[in-house]
């Protein structure tokens, strides 16, 4: 059901683990490698959709054309359609959206906070720091490992390597997320991401004093033209898919602003990518050039200032505040509120104190 569900998952803010480790021109959505080969130097010109058929044997060509369509199977690092000619030489790979059936998700004592649990979800307030779901190079201590212990612990048998996921957040993003129990309650909240009806609200520190009070950033994201570790905005709709952002400013600290983002698309690295667009990089965000100051008075006590801040909130400053959705059995709304994690309540109080003084 998750592979059936995978245009549903939510691709802003994907584990930075998963982009780390799959260096494709794809809106990276935590993939995983399914297949890795080189066709042989005999190969006579064959539809890569019939030649897959002899390495996925237990998967039909349809299937296989709707993974070519969904940018999944990739020849020499570009995704390719499914009546691409396959020719002797060609790496060729196929990424899903579940773990290959060997990589088994081992259950993990790791500390969680719950905040809301019944039979067909849980809703977790993720700390920073931890990956969300296992990927290449990093198969345990995510949050998934930690809900499987959990569930064990309470007699549950959840296939996580199936169901669970409906959004994902980078592993140094806080918050809250949502997890499936199971494939109807997957399948019912994936469809509210995917038509943008949840209620989320992310929090946000930029460097710079933002101009306007509020405002919408528009401008299509697709993987940076030099920097493949990063996502790119391209105003003029050139390049990568469509995406809107909407932002309302809470409090300004002079040359860092606080700001509340409302996602209208949700597209990977999109409130990152977006602000840097305008030229208010999140603070400390060391993958877009972030980790540095890049505002204020070129003077020693304020560069060892910022350099305090930056010990006090050591990743970028972006938390999942607020998460509301309608429940797949009830048919209620529930809706959640995490307060600011304390590395950034922190970090505003010695701000304040800052300016103050």
């Amino acid at each position: 059901m998750a592979e059936d569900n995978e245009d549903f998952l939510d691709e802003e803010l994907l584990d930075q683990n998963s982009i780390d480790n799959i260096d494709i021109d794809e809106e990276n959505k935590g993939l995983y490698e399914h297949l890795n080969i080189t066709v042989d130097k005999n190969q006579e010109p064959l539809r890569i959709d019939k030649f897959l058929l002899i390495y996925r044997q237990n998967s039909s060509r349809n299937k296989i054309s709707q993974t070519c369509r969904a940018g999944n199977v990739i020849v020499n690092g570009i995704p390719v359609k499914q009546n691409y000619r396959v020719k002797p030489g060609d790496q060729v790979s196929v990424l899903l959206a579940h773990p290959p059936r060997e990589n088994v998700i081992i259950p993990q004592n790791i500390p969680i906070n719950i905040i809301y649990e019944d039979d067909d979800l849980v809703v977790v307030d993720k700390d920073p720091g931890m990956v969300v779901h296992p990927g290449f190079g990093n198969w345990d201590g995510t949050l998934v490992n930690a809900l499987a212990y959990h569930f064990e612990q309470n007699g549950e048998k959840t296939d996580l390597d199936r169901v669970g996921l409906v959004h994902r957040i980078d592993k140094d993003t806080s918050g809250l997320l949502v997890i499936a129990k199971n494939e109807y309650a997957l399948s019912f909240l994936a469809k509210q991401f995917f038509d943008r009806k949840t209620k989320r609200l992310y929090w946000a520190f930029v460097w710079g004093n933002v101009q306007d009070d509020e405002g919408t950033i528009r401008g299509h994201i697709g993987r940076h033209p030099k920097n493949r570790m990063q996502m790119h905005t391209y105003e003029d709709g050139s390049q990568g898919k469509h995406a809107v952002t909407h932002y309302k400013v809470l409090e300004r600290f002079k040359y860092m602003t606080w700001v509340e983002c409302k996602l209208e698309t949700g597209r990977t690295h999109q409130i990152r990518a977006h602000f840097k667009h305008i030229g208010h990089t999140l603070f400390n965000d060391e993958r877009y050039e972030g980790h540095t100051p890049l505002r204020g008075v070129n003077l020693p006590k304020y560069k060892q200032f910022i350099k305090n801040v930056f010990e006090i909130l050591p990743r970028h400053a972006l938390h999942a505040h607020t998460l509301g959705f309608i429940h797949p059995t009830t048919k209620k709304e529930l809706y959640f509120e995490s307060p600011m994690p304390k590395d950034m309540a922190d970090a505003v109080k010695k701000w304040r104190n800052y300016l103050e003084n």
